[in-house]
């Protein structure tokens, strides 16, 4: 990708406030930056002719690429797109699978606002885990979606969009996070996915892919300074539909990684050869510091791990604000190496209009 800048521009059409306000998630792919908000149900192409701003914007609704298990409903205006990756003709989003506690407004008497505070919702959309065929057509930088084509490198195969089996209520991972352990429910996590995200209860961000392996991080719960990290796989056998692999202990369709990020939990994760890069910052609705750690060799082993802090590399300080500027999209961008962040909620410095934001780039150490 042609990156001729510490602090890119990301332009989108029109006036997209949700856009420029709740970017959650970018990945790199060839000459495109791929972004999503965790507040709409599309993701974002951008591309660039100055390696400065990043624009030529079309979004892609995803209701027309996958089905949306809260399609219809009142909890249709989100997925909470919380990980984004690209792996093998594919585009891979993650959504939170977390629960939402209603956010408290100033109007209304005492009473109500305190009754406001006890109400929860699950919103069904964000149970998603898919992947979309990302296809090349005039050049690089016309990067589609498509619910089904034909494999241009590979006659043989057809693509298809699929997801992980679910509804508006829960999907085969919180299933099987419920039945772990002979039913009783996994012994960390278990006990988390009633508790809404933003009290440390279970809330997924960050995804990366590579070939069968998916890792997917968690925001929370923190576990005594412990930051979780599931991976799991699929069988695409029924493309359109995915099915876990039984990889984990006894049989289980999922294994854990638990790696000791100083009390932070995961806002994002990108594979760098074997290692695995980890964008880390404040679990629940905090404010705090932002960094990015290196997991070295994180794909050589194909065991459950537990890395202590003095078995990770702190690679990148990020910055933070007070109420704004939240780290939680990271992409690779190599040719050379660097490393892209964009932000939710950025403050006023970060935005240059009504629909234009601005990223940061931070160079790897030694290189």
């Amino acid at each position: 990708m042609r990156l001729n800048t510490t602090n890119p521009i990301l332009e989108f059409n029109e006036h997209e406030e949700p856009l420029v306000d709740s970017l959650s998630a970018v990945v790199v792919v060839r000459d495109c930056l791929w972004v999503a908000s965790d507040e709409v149900t599309s993701v974002e192409r951008l591309s660039s002719t100055d390696g400065v701003t990043f624009n030529t914007h079309k979004s892609f609704a995803l209701k027309d690429l996958i089905d949306l298990p809260a399609q219809g409903t009142d909890f249709d205006q989100e997925i909470d797109i919380e990980g984004l990756d690209h792996n093998d003709s594919y585009l891979w989003l993650v959504g939170s699978h977390s629960i939402k506690r209603k956010k408290v407004e100033k109007e209304g008497t005492t009473d109500k606002r305190i009754k406001r505070l006890a109400k929860t919702e699950i919103e069904g959309n964000r149970f998603m885990l898919a992947r979309i065929p990302l296809v090349e057509t005039e050049g690089r930088t016309d990067q589609q979606l498509a619910r089904s084509t034909a494999d241009s490198s590979n006659p043989d195969r057809t693509l298809k969009a699929g997801q992980l089996e679910g509804d508006e209520k829960s999907n085969a991972l919180v299933e099987a996070i419920k039945g772990a352990e002979d039913g009783r429910g996994d012994s960390h996590f278990g006990n988390f996915l009633t508790i809404p995200g933003k009290d440390n209860g279970f809330d997924l961000e960050g995804l990366a892919v590579s070939d069968e392996r998916i890792f997917i991080g968690l925001r929370g719960p923190v576990l005594r300074g412990w930051a979780g990290i599931l991976e799991v796989s699929v069988n695409t056998a029924d493309s359109f539909r995915l099915k876990l692999k039984d990889i984990g202990p006894e049989g289980r369709p999922y294994k854990k990684h638990f790696v000791d990020l100083g009390g932070l939990g995961v806002r994002d994760l990108c594979v760098d050869g074997e290692d695995l890069l980890i964008l880390a910052g404040p679990t629940m609705n905090l404010d705090g510091p932002v960094a990015v750690f290196r997991w070295p060799g994180a794909l050589k082993s194909s065991d459950q791990q537990l890395i202590f802090a003095d078995g990770l590399e702190r690679l990148v300080e990020v910055p933070n604000g007070i109420g704004f500027d939240h780290a939680e999209g990271m992409a690779l961008v190599t040719d050379p190496k660097r490393l892209l962040v964009v932000y939710d909620s950025p403050g006023e410095a970060r935005r240059i209009s009504d629909r234009a934001v601005t990223a940061d780039v931070f160079e790897f150490p030694g290189s």
